[in-house]
């Protein structure tokens, strides 16, 4: 039941980095489900101890951990962006 709130969750995260990020026309569902994913494990690494909480990868859905999932999931599509488009948005 973890795997597929963190699917639904990291799907979430990844389609609203997105919108901010403004590649939403670029991306479908499964590429939104990666980049929430693959933000939440960058969280855990980077975002998480600085501002406390749990990625959600770890199965803990409180706001810290999805704020910190989605920061994650900004910085990743900024990092794709500035390769990409040679700036961050």
């Amino acid at each position: 039941m973890t795997l597929i709130l963190v699917l639904v969750v990291g799907g979430v995260i990844g389609w609203l980095a997105s919108i901010v990020m403004r590649t939403d026309a670029q991306q479908g569902i499964l590429l939104n489900i990666v980049v929430g994913i693959v933000g939440a494990l960058i969280a855990g690494v980077l975002i998480t101890p600085l501002i406390g909480g749990a990625p959600i990868t770890s199965g803990t859905f409180d706001f810290m951990s999805l704020l910190a999932s989605f920061l994650g999931a900004v910085v990743l599509l900024a990092i794709i962006n500035l390769f990409r488009r040679g700036s961050v948005r």
